[in-house]
């Protein structure tokens, strides 16, 4: 068997690839193919390949690549091994090679992330619009996840954008460098640049978490409390703890509220290592459930569920 080289292993159509290792799409928008991440647990699909530009961005992660940087963490081999690998199975009949194409024109090699910056205007997000929240579409989705309409109005917007041609209108949530985490029931993506929250309330706490809805679910919570408990970090990915680290240290304590998957798991547990005097893993608030939202949805609901008058027998 002849192994492949770099570039003609990058010319494997992901969608293909991931087929042979029983992953399959959860849902196709336009050119994007979007998958439950095979590189860790989740939920909702928030693993995006680009097949035009065939590759592939983790948004849990905050990161992707190409073929070749999927199969290294995939099989945590090296690249020499992925090589291999992607070699012995090109013969097998449903993977496909290809020279991708954008717009009809042959693309240009070089490394594009799905999700991220593209020749293209039309195939990347373009914020339009900034208004406070309004839209019944998505009071209606705050509502079904118990977020109150105060609460996301005080830290999150309206916010327009396009893409492919098309506007869409979601919840936004700002980060520190101008861009945004968008959110509504049928979308999920951010805005560039990409980057944390950190709200300082002077305190001498901080609260990490992993997405703004357990951020928001907290706010909820604690709504009866007449001044901030901490000061909060929300990560919008998980790529930002190492990152955060400095900010974090000058705290006193940090309180980690980070998502009940291998990912979350992962990091939790990185972050103990870091001090297990200062970090303390607070998911035991939320066991059994994927973050602090979906406890919040498992026990409003069983509490109004509850408070339903019962029919006389």
């Amino acid at each position: 068997m002849k192994q492949l080289s770099c570039e003609q292993a990058k010319q494997i159509d992901m969608i293909d690839y991931l087929s042979s290792l029983n992953h399959h799409p959860q849902r196709v928008h336009h050119q994007d193919f979007w998958y439950l991440s095979p590189l860790r647990e989740e939920r909702t699909a928030s693993f995006k390949v680009n097949r035009p530009l065939n590759v592939w961005f983790d948004f849990g992660l905050g990161k992707g690549g190409d073929i070749i940087d999927f199969t290294t963490r995939y099989h945590n081999c090296t690249i020499s091994e992925a090589l291999l690998k992607l070699s012995s199975s090109q013969n097998q009949p449903t993977l496909s090679f290809q020279t991708p194409t954008v717009f009809g024109g042959p693309m240009v090699p070089s490394l594009r992330l799905a999700g991220e910056k593209k020749e293209a205007t039309d195939s990347k997000i373009m914020v339009q619009d900034i208004r406070p929240l309004a839209a019944n579409s998505l009071v209606e989705y705050l509502a079904k996840r118990h977020i109150p309409l105060e609460i996301a109005s005080k830290y999150c917007q309206e916010v327009d954008f396009s893409l492919y041609g098309k506007q869409h209108t979601v919840i936004g949530f700002p980060n520190n460098s101008g861009g945004f985490e968008l959110r509504n029931e049928n979308f999920k993506g951010s805005s560039s640049p990409k980057d944390t929250t950190f709200i300082d309330n002077k305190m001498e706490h901080i609260t990490v978490f992993e997405g703004f809805f357990s951020f928001l679910s907290f706010c909820a919570i604690n709504k009866s409390g007449t001044s901030p408990i901490t000061n909060n970090l929300i990560l919008n990915s998980l790529s930002f703890l190492d990152k955060s680290r400095e900010l974090l240290d000058k705290h006193l304590r940090v309180h980690l509220l980070l998502d009940q998957d291998t990912a979350g798991k992962t990091h939790t547990q990185k972050a103990l290592d870091w001090n297990r005097d200062k970090y303390i893993d607070r998911s035991e608030l939320y066991r059994g459930h994927k973050d602090l939202n979906d406890w919040l949805i498992h026990h409003q609901t069983q509490l109004q569920q509850n408070l339903q008058p019962k029919r006389r027998l």
